[in-house]
């Protein structure tokens, strides 16, 4: 019993020093952009703290930060952009994955802001930032280990907690009991 976090923390802390498969699970992934080709009368308003132009596939996009929220706008009119379609995400998404077809393979699925590949892994579209994130199983796999190495069994924060403390009180104990029959031995 009390080898038992011992052993499941030195075995994910060697993964976690070798770090077999990072690269690829927790690669960057960005909405292509291109060279700007037009130029906008752009005012910004007293309460943005920033602006960014960016022209991708799918045309210009104004982000701008507003009281701390981002806002996602159309350069030509300043409204809101609207999401994008299903089309317009596939162009959007496909154009991005293109960089690394090993990963991401094709397109397989999309539903609402998510995409899924032929490799299995599921990219998320956030429009406001026109930013993505990706995740696949050695994703998955490499934060259940994490979870494993921090004592997070539970998946709940308070008994994960409360099983992490008893975790820790048992290597503690596991240490103390092999110091005092190294130090009796010594003595013998």
């Amino acid at each position: 019993m009390l080898a038992v976090p011992l052993l499941a923390w030195s075995l994910t802390g060697i993964v976690f020093l070798v770090k077999p498969g990072y690269d690829g699970a927790y690669q960057l992934l960005s909405v292509k952009t291109y060279p700007l080709k037009r130029a906008f009368k752009i005012g910004p308003t007293s309460d943005w703290h920033e602006a960014r132009l960016l022209r991708t596939v799918l045309g210009y996009h104004l982000l701008a930060g507003d009281n701390g929220n981002s806002i996602h706008l159309d350069p030509v009119n300043m409204q809101l952009k609207e999401a994008p379609s299903a089309a317009d995400m596939k162009r959007l998404v496909e154009d991005a994955i293109g960089v690394n077809p090993e990963r991401y393979g094709e397109l397989v699925n999309i539903s609402g802001n998510k995409a899924k590949t032929s490799t299995g892994v599921e990219i998320t579209l956030d429009w406001r930032n026109l930013s993505l994130a990706q995740s696949g199983r050695d994703t998955v796999l490499i934060n259940n280990l994490y979870k494993v190495h921090y004592l997070q069994w539970l998946g709940r924060p308070f008994p994960d907690t409360v099983f992490g403390v008893i975790g820790i009180v048992l290597l503690l104990s596991l240490t103390g009991l092999g110091l005092a029959g190294f130090l009796g031995s010594k003595r013998k």
